[in-house]
């Protein structure tokens, strides 16, 4: 599944918000502990890991590919 963003990044917490997983930041810490997710094959440090374009995203298992949003 891609997932569109603007600028050159995103941070996890709001990724997360995004997908409707966790709410907030507080949420954002606690999903983190309780389930798996990596970044381009690497375990996320924190809710503020930076995801960049192009970046691949493991949650659980579900992928999730991160590409810039068209202007249209």
């Amino acid at each position: 599944m891609e997932i569109e963003i603007t600028g050159p990044f995103i941070k996890v917490s709001q990724l997360l918000k995004k997908l409707g997983k966790a709410p907030t930041g507080g949420t954002a810490k606690f999903f983190l502990k309780i389930h798996k997710v990596l970044i381009n094959g690497e375990e996320a440090i924190g809710r503020n890991s930076k995801i960049k374009i192009g970046d691949t995203i493991w949650i659980d298992d579900n992928i999730y590919k991160i590409v810039e949003k068209k202007e249209i």
